[in-house]
């Protein structure tokens, strides 16, 4: 009797998998143009994506070869037991499974479990992520934001999150990525959401760990974001104070050497006395009570109870200034582009006086706009609030540094006949300023409403628009075919 011979298609597989390591196309680099070198780089992200998403398929089909079937069970020799059992891994799928995955990588067995844990998400919670990744639609950086901020709720709560972020993911930064999906959680599932930031609170902790730099440590502590939020504002303005006093330290240097005193030697009051600035966002219908829509406090999102607390802590709910701070109210459209800031007791003025033309209380006039363009080269006090206030970091595509150590620059230069005008002013850090200013090849450009477009000297082109301003509803996608039944699940 003849032995089962396997299907042909096996045998070809076989003969690929034996082939050898694959072979990576390389083009002769020296004999680009530098468009091409651009272009080249931009498809080899594409190709890290695909291949992210083939690596999590791989992960997840060796997984599905590991059941739990056969893993000790409770009550009997080598089960797993309390604190000394390992964290849990993936539903049904042996506890050693990480292990083999670790050994089979070549690294260690955290990062086998994260990369398993990922893969995971993507098939349960996120499957247009992984789908986007497989296309090389959306790179695996911004496919691990996703993950990281959904990966804990409920898969419906994942699904309708990444439904509202897919279509924008790839233009934005990981940062404001990070952020809208923070934010667009905290809006369908601010509950939850409450809750693992109250439990998060209750295991907060302060950590030293060694640092990658030579005699050095770092020194981590956990804390409510508008708490780090005011203790870095403090610390930065002190720093800054030392750097006016003629200091030649780095700035990063004088922050840490601030920290340090001001922990070890609490009591010294010779240094100058700061109050720390919030920049608190939110709608009036969610401070109301009326929406769930998540605030944002210096840029980092929180839930919209947790803001109320904080504005209540600060006595500035709609009564008056806190001792030695500041409130500015920034006012936007229906879209979210800032028209207009002001302060509170400005607005009071206003509301009293009305419109200077009509005395019917709902004329529609407008009592408050953007601040008008001035003569010379320097920005108004008001144009300055303005354009902070709308862009709050620099806006170079992927800079993340705070309005505090940026620049209201001319996107068109004054020189060139740019105006003084907040549709012709954006926020950039100095080293992008100076890019902008001194480096060849470079093209800036920004509409009326703040949205900004560089273009590199390769021919690159990214977009960023102020926080807060909503992009244009993308098209929806065309329906997806339907599968026969032996056809592979997406998104493969």
């Amino acid at each position: 009797m003849e032995e089962d011979q396997p299907p042909a298609f096996v045998g070809g597989l076989l003969d690929l998998l034996g082939a050898g390591s694959p072979e990576l196309r390389r083009l002769p680099v020296a004999l680009l143009s530098r468009e091409q070198k651009a272009t080249e780089l931009a498809q080899l992200v594409e190709l890290e994506a695909k291949l992210a998403a083939y690596k999590a398929e791989l992960v997840l089909g060796l997984a599905d070869d590991s059941p739990d079937d056969l893993d000790p069970t409770p009550g009997t020799p080598g089960a797993q037991r309390g604190s000394w059992a390992p964290d849990p891994e993936l539903p049904g799928v042996s506890e050693f499974f990480t292990a083999e995955l670790a050994v089979v990588l070549d690294c260690g067995r955290r990062s086998a479990s994260l990369l398993a844990q990922r893969a995971w998400v993507y098939r349960e919670s996120l499957p247009a992520t992984w789908a986007a990744l497989a296309a090389g639609q959306l790179d695996e950086a911004r496919a691990k934001v996703l993950v990281d901020v959904l990966q804990h709720t409920d898969p419906a709560v994942a699904r309708q999150v990444e439904s509202q972020l897919i279509g924008e993911a790839s233009s934005c930064t990981t940062h404001t990525l990070r952020k809208r999906a923070v934010a667009a959680l905290l809006a369908v599932d601010a509950d939850a959401v409450d809750a693992r930031r109250r439990e998060a609170e209750r295991q907060a902790d302060v950590r030293v760990h060694p640092s990658p730099r030579e005699g050095m440590s770092t020194l981590t502590a956990d804390l409510p974001a508008p708490v780090a939020a005011a203790c870095f504002d403090l610390v930065d303005q002190l720093a800054v104070l030392l750097k006016k006093d003629g200091d030649e330290r780095p700035i990063g240097q004088l922050r840490a050497t601030v920290l340090a005193d001001l922990v070890q030697r609490p009591w010294d009051d010779t240094r100058p006395p700061v109050t720390a600035h919030l920049q608190l966002a939110a709608t009036l219908s969610a401070l109301a009570g009326g929406s769930g829509e998540a605030g944002e406090v210096n840029g980092l999102p929180i839930a919209i109870g947790q803001l109320r607390e904080l504005l209540a802590r600060l006595d500035a709910l709609g009564v008056r200034t806190p001792a030695g701070g500041s409130v500015t109210l920034a006012l936007t459209d229906d879209v979210g582009a800032l028209r207009a800031t002001t302060t509170l007791d400005r607005l009071r003025r206003l509301a009293q006086r009305g419109c200077p033309t009509h005395q019917s209380a709902g004329c529609g006039c407008a009592v408050l706009d953007r601040p008008a363009e001035v003569d010379g080269y320097a920005p108004s006090a008001a144009q300055q609030t303005f354009v902070h206030t709308r862009d709050r970091t620099c806006r170079f595509p992927g800079c993340g540094q705070r309005v505090g150590w940026a620049d209201a620059d001319h996107v068109v230069p004054h020189a060139h006949g740019g105006a003084t005008d907040c549709a012709n002013l954006c926020c950039l850090c100095r080293s992008h300023h100076r890019l902008k200013t001194f480096a060849r090849g470079w093209h800036f450009q920004m509409t009326s409403d703040g949205v900004l477009t560089v273009t590199t000297p390769s021919g690159i082109t990214r977009t960023t628009r102020p926080p807060g301003t909503r992009p244009p509803p993308a098209e929806p996608p065309p329906p997806l075919p339907e599968l026969e039944p032996d056809d592979e699940p997406p998104p493969f």
